[in-house]
């Protein structure tokens, strides 16, 4: 019995001790360390002279600053009228940086705004998921089939296809809808996450935009249903699941090279090496799953945080194990896209919702793990 007391009272100092230094590392080998959240209501400071419309994905540069990219035409009425430029930047602490984006020479500027990311070099990339049937006010009526690179500044760099050029998954110098995009440092290789109108990861080189490789679920060629409508499963069978993707939604890339997608509406998540070999899954039926995603900080990025449900999940990065949730009190819910910074604070965006911080408090032991 006193060995039992002393077991968990060094388990509880040893996690307080990592909710005060804040360190990913964890709290002790005996049991499971899970990180600890709370919701930071003073972040952002918007502007009083902008509005911001729906909050669609959010990034960090080196110096951990926020960049937030909205959908100024979601706004109505006097608000439209104030409304932010489209990538909006805020300090970790919640104070405006810059803003800038919109329509320009020289590139197809998205209609809809969706995803947004920020490079090991620095340079800004971005794409939208507007469909030409879609009948979203405000919206001229094309697809949203290019990809933009900018420096931090708008200077326009880089475009990868071209608005309503889509030939389908098998098109390899547009990309159809693109929801998300990561560039690996290693290889300077341009991850899209081609998922609303295609069903597909398509890889591009991040300096030339030509094409590398591309694969569907399962490593198998890509293919599906194209609809602007996004086709929500009514029944979910057992077993692996369908066979194409459905919204390829969130890509992430680990620093060992492994490649994470989110197929949101099979409520999925798949792993694969960086050629497009699968690898294993994550399958949640039950519930909304693999909204979106986000690598924990720490060297080995051990947890990746997976959109589910009301709430974030918590999964070991390795083996795709569900080990916890992040739900702190007053969450706005999991997220459109989410993002976490250098120090493990989780950015949430979640259109027509809002977006928020979530200030990393440290890790905790959590009993049985």
């Amino acid at each position: 019995m006193m060995r039992t007391t002393l077991r968990i009272a060094v388990l509880l100092f040893a996690g307080l001790a990592g909710l005060h230094t804040g360190n990913f590392a964890g709290a002790a080998d005996a049991a499971r360390s899970l990180p600890v959240f709370e919701v930071d209501k003073a972040w952002p400071k918007i502007p009083p002279k902008w509005k911001l419309g729906d909050p669609s994905s959010i990034a960090f540069d080196a110096q951990d600053n926020v960049w937030v990219l909205h959908r100024p035409r979601t706004l109505k009425g006097t608000d439209l009228a104030m409304a932010a430029p489209p990538v909006i930047v805020f300090s970790g602490n919640g104070d405006f940086v810059k803003a800038w984006g919109g329509d320009g020479a020289g590139y197809d500027w998205p209609q809809r705004e969706h995803g947004i990311h920020i490079d090991y070099k620095g340079y800004v990339w971005l794409g939208g998921n507007n469909c030409p049937e879609s009948g979203h006010t405000g919206l001229k009526a094309v697809a949203d089939d290019a990809l933009l690179k900018f420096t931090q500044d708008g200077k326009f760099i880089l475009q990868i296809g071209k608005s309503n050029q889509s030939k389908g998954d098998n098109d390899t110098a547009n990309v159809h809808r693109a929801a998300d995009v990561r560039v690996d440092p290693k290889t300077d290789e341009l991850y899209v996450a081609d998922g609303y109108g295609n069903h597909r990861v398509i890889v591009f080189d991040a300096n030339t935009g030509a094409f590398k490789r591309m694969w569907g679920a399962f490593g198998k060629p890509p293919g599906g249903v194209i609809s602007c409508d996004i086709l929500r499963p009514k029944e979910f069978s057992a077993g692996e699941g369908p066979p194409d993707y459905n919204v390829v939604h969130a890509i992430r890339v680990a620093k060992d090279g492994t490649v994470y997608v989110a197929d949101r509406e099979n409520r999925r998540v798949q792993m694969f090496t960086s050629d497009g070999k699968y690898v294993k899954q994550l399958v949640r039926n039950a519930t909304a799953f693999a909204r979106n995603l986000a690598f924990s900080p720490d060297p080995d990025q051990q947890f990746l945080y997976v959109g589910a449900g009301k709430d974030i999940a918590i999964v070991d990065r390795k083996t795709l194990e569900i080990v916890g949730n992040v739900a702190p009190k007053g969450m706005i819910g999991p997220g459109h896209h989410i993002e976490v910074d250098s120090k493990g604070n989780l950015y949430i965006a979640m259109t027509g919702t809002g977006m928020q911080k979530l200030a990393f408090k440290g890790m905790a032991p959590v009993a049985g793990k």
